[in-house]
């Protein structure tokens, strides 16, 4: 009866945790889930590789693959200058597609005019200390933009901390992000402090591409977050934007 009706979904209802801020469970389905996957094994290969980004000296525990920008803390940058020079891949049209789906989804109406130019797609995996990736509270305000950010979740589950927009303390909700959920802040959440407590090993459901044996160093979940930055785009080699 469970599978039947949709039960474990109805139980995990649409919701908006504040204004402009949207959670949509089970978003994308598990073919489209292990697709993306496979590009993310693709994007890691380079030309730029995932790397953890050091904040203060330190390393962050989760792993980021760039595209259309790369995000280096506080700027973003056409070129990986803080890993080996190379400009990173462009944002696939797919997934500039994909983006304005997930704007319409959460907000209604026509989303035309949502075209993010980077994203960062991060996996939460094993770290140094043998524990899960976690992120602490922060907020997205690196961009010249205020477009919302799309923010999609394939693999283990996680606590996911979604708080105001003037401090990383209370007020603030938790939410599990599971596979294939969509989440969506923009307008007077766009500058919200959120971060990502924990993350829930061997909780990915088969068929997403993360289940099993892991080729991504234990598991974990991956994390793709689109924006819009506002800035001028520079020429690539070759005068092509």
């Amino acid at each position: 009866m469970s599978a039947l009706f949709g039960d474990e979904l109805l139980a995990r209802p649409r919701r908006e945790l504040a204004p402009g801020a949207v959670h949509v469970p089970g978003w994308l389905t598990l073919r489209q889930q292990a697709w993306i996957v496979d590009r993310f094994r693709e994007w890691s290969a380079g030309p730029v590789p995932a790397r953890a980004a050091r904040i203060g000296g330190h390393p962050m525990s989760v792993r980021t693959v760039c595209l259309g920008w790369h995000w280096q803390p506080y700027r973003y940058t056409r070129e990986a200058t803080d890993v080996n020079g190379a400009r990173v891949l462009p944002v696939p049209e797919w997934l500039v597609r994909l983006g304005r789906r997930a704007v319409a989804e959460a907000y209604g109406g026509d989303a035309a005019g949502y075209v993010p130019d980077a994203a960062l797609v991060n996996h939460y995996g094993v770290d140094r200390n043998g524990d899960m990736a976690k992120m602490g509270m922060h907020q997205d305000k690196d961009e010249l933009s205020r477009e919302p950010v799309v923010s999609l979740s394939i693999g283990d589950s996680c606590l996911f901390r979604f708080g105001n927009t003037e401090t990383r303390t209370r007020p603030y909700t938790d939410v599990e992000l599971r596979s294939g959920d969509l989440f969506v802040f923009g307008g007077p959440s766009r500058l919200a402090y959120h971060a990502v407590p924990k993350v829930f090993p061997g909780t990915a459901p088969e068929g997403c591409g993360l289940e099993g044996p892991n080729p991504f160093e234990g598991g974990g979940r991956i994390n793709i977050t689109l924006r819009t930055t506002g800035l001028e785009a520079s020429p690539a080699p070759g005068g092509t934007p």
